[in-house]
Parts: structure tokens; sequence; C-alpha cells
């Protein structure tokens, strides 16, 4: 017979499994530049402030190269920064998150070292959520789309707070 899924408790690893996922998810996100799409202009945009013989000239050379949209791009300087700083702190989530697991303490030590890895894998959360509001902010990618990540990193925080508040129980009894 099977539970109810209302009657279910969470998975002692659904901490873990909830950080695969949001790893999943915003590598897929920064694979597609962060959901950026490059703007096409008619040459006309460009030139129309120009001084007339220079917009002559552009004319003459947009004609000439059969020159009909012109795409505006973000720096790739400006998205490997970004998609630098994610992938960084991704990794750090999930090797805080391994660390901490491999740890069974035994030991006020051990329970410090598996604390401060719940702690820095918090921290990484935290950074992750910070770097996303500054993709939002500066590259031309509407705040909605990204919401969903935040929403995932908010419930992974909690995961681990959770997990952190019931090490907290054993702690008591070590030596």
């Amino acid at each position: 017979m099977s539970v109810l899924a209302k009657d279910r408790s969470l998975s002692k690893l659904e901490f873990y499994m909830n950080a695969r996922r949001i790893q999943l998810q915003i590598l897929h996100l920064i694979s597609r530049n962060f959901g950026i799409k490059p703007k096409a202009r008619e040459p006309d945009f460009y030139i129309r402030k120009m001084e007339e013989n220079d917009r002559e000239i552009m004319a003459e050379l947009f004609s000439r190269y059969d020159i009909t949209r012109i795409v505006e791009d973000y720096p790739d300087w400006m998205i490997e920064m970004f998609r630098k700083r994610v992938t960084d702190h991704l990794q750090s989530m999930l090797d805080n998150i391994t660390h901490a697991y491999t740890i069974w303490a035994t030991n006020l030590a051990e329970a410090d070292d598996r604390r401060l890895a719940q702690d820095r894998a918090i921290s990484a959360c935290e950074m992750l959520k910070q770097d996303i509001e500054l993709v939002a902010d500066v590259l031309p990618v509407k705040a909605d789309k990204l919401l969903r990540y935040i929403d995932a990193l908010n419930r992974e925080i909690a995961l681990l707070k959770g997990w952190r508040k019931s090490d907290n129980k054993r702690r008591k009894t070590l030596k």
C-alpha cells in the first residue's frame, strides 16, 4: 500500500536533488546567453543622426555590400563574466552540499565542519540569487523569466536551513 502524497515527508536528500535540478536549469539558461535575443535593425536607424555627407557615404556602403540588417549584441565579455560568476557559485553550492553530506558527525569538531559547509552552501545560493538579479538589471532580459530561478533558490535555501536545523538536534548529543 502506498502513502498519500499529502502524508509524505520530504526525502532526506531533497536538498541535494533540488540543488541538482537548479544546477541543470541554470546551466541551460546560461547556455542560451541568459535568454537574450540580439536586436536586428535597419541601417537607416544608424545613419539618420549623421551629417548629410556621412549619411550618403554610409548608404552607399550599405547598398554596395548588401547590408540590410545590423545586429546589435551585448559584449561577449559581459556575458562571459556573468556565466563565470554563476557557474562558480553553482559549483560552490554543490561542492559544499556534498562536503556537508559526507560528514557523519561523531564529535563537535565534525559537527562544526558539517555546519560550516551547510552555511557555505546557503551563502552560495544567496550569491546566485544576487547574480541572477544583476543579470536582470544589466541585460535586456525580462525579470519575470528569471523569477522561477529565484524561487527555486529560495526553496533550496529553506531546505538547507531545515537540514541544518535537524542537525542542531543531533549536535546537542555530541561531546
